[in-house]
């Protein structure tokens, strides 16, 4: 998850734990499997590979996650957008997620610096918005990494705007991750979540550091 904002109109990671990285599409046509759309919606969900980032969009661990996409239409002709990760990530060496700098975000409680190689870990969480001035197309296909950007492009008709594509704004997200064995793992701080629910800013609290 993570990640959102590098600039106002640019969400990273839910935005990109969107990112960089590789889907198992299920039936090699990039719908995935339970697959079940139609004209008003339905669900989609991936297998996907990611890299994930912290502060400064500095990336932290690779992620390996079962991605489900959820599409409502509204009466009001929008339509909701919802995508759901949980899977389990392994850490990168470098600075841990929480680290300085981390200029935009908020930041709650004690974070640490650094993360060592390997330390593994499990999360899950969620990104909300809505998409305006487009049709969904129930017979589109996503990339292999499937972001947000991938399945707005793939699913619906040119012109389509998704508020979580372009701040916080009508955007909400939720992303949390544990890692276990905080002893055996050498960890000074186990959990991290990056939250923004209020449409104003993102949130970082804790860490996932070993110093």
């Amino acid at each position: 998850m993570r990640r959102w904002l590098i600039l106002p109109a640019l969400l990273v990671s839910a935005l990109a734990l969107a990112a960089v990285g590789a889907a198992d599409p299920g039936d090699g046509k990039g719908k995935g499997k339970g697959h079940e759309f139609k004209a008003k919606g339905g669900k989609i969900t991936l297998q996907v590979v990611t890299t994930d980032h912290g502060c400064s969009f500095r990336s932290w661990a690779t992620d390996k996650i079962s991605r489900t996409y959820k599409v409502r239409k509204n009466e009001n002709g929008s339509y909701t957008v919802r995508r759901e990760d949980k899977g389990n990530f392994t850490t990168l060496a470098g600075p841990s997620p929480g680290a300085d700098p981390c200029p935009v975000v908020i930041r709650k409680g004690k974070h640490g610096t650094t993360l060592l190689a390997g330390v593994t870990g499990k999360m899950h969480g969620y990104i909300q918005g809505t998409v305006t001035g487009g049709t969904f197309n129930p017979n589109g296909t996503c990339t292999a990494e499937c972001t947000n950007k991938d399945f707005i492009t793939g699913f619906f008709t040119a012109g389509s705007t998704f508020t979580c594509n372009q701040g916080y704004a009508g955007c909400r997200f939720n992303f949390e991750y544990t890692a276990q064995k905080q002893k055996k793992q050498k960890l000074m701080f186990h959990h991290w979540v990056d939250r923004g629910l209020d449409g104003v800013n993102e949130t970082f609290i804790g860490d996932i550091a070993n110093s």
